[in-house]
């Protein structure tokens, strides 16, 4: 029987950029494995571990889905939507949709990481 998820990999051209894109949004922090730059982690973060796995030619997923469909994408809980995205725009993430503005029930922003893959702010 599976225990637990030990984490979620995404894939990237440069897994040490993206590391630290998200130990900065999360809070967490980079670990790195001296034997294999190809993986880097963010830990200490409330949650399952992020790997960021370092893929030849990768192709970054698109909003909406067309040629490289999103795949998997992440959302995170937040108390302050208009903060949040502020402090992900800083950090190097790019707005996909503002859900939020386009519909009147959504509590949620969808944005792309610095690899392209996307990922929600959602309002809890």
């Amino acid at each position: 029987m599976i225990r637990k998820l030990q984490a979620v990999a995404l894939d990237c051209a440069d897994p040490l950029r993206l590391a630290e894109f998200y130990a900065a949004l999360l809070g967490g922090r980079v670990v790195e494995d001296p034997d294999d730059p190809d993986w880097v982690e963010v830990h200490g973060f409330e949650g399952t571990p992020l790997a960021c796995q370092r893929v030849d030619g990768h192709q970054p997923p698109q909003w909406p889905g067309r040629r490289y469909p999103q795949q998997v994408h992440l959302d995170f809980d937040v108390d302050d939507l208009e903060g949040e995205e502020e402090r992900a725009l800083a950090l190097g993430a790019t707005v996909l949709e503002r859900t939020d503005q386009l519909r009147p029930d959504a509590n949620w922003r969808v944005y792309a990481d610095p690899a392209g893959h996307p990922f929600c702010l959602c309002l809890h």
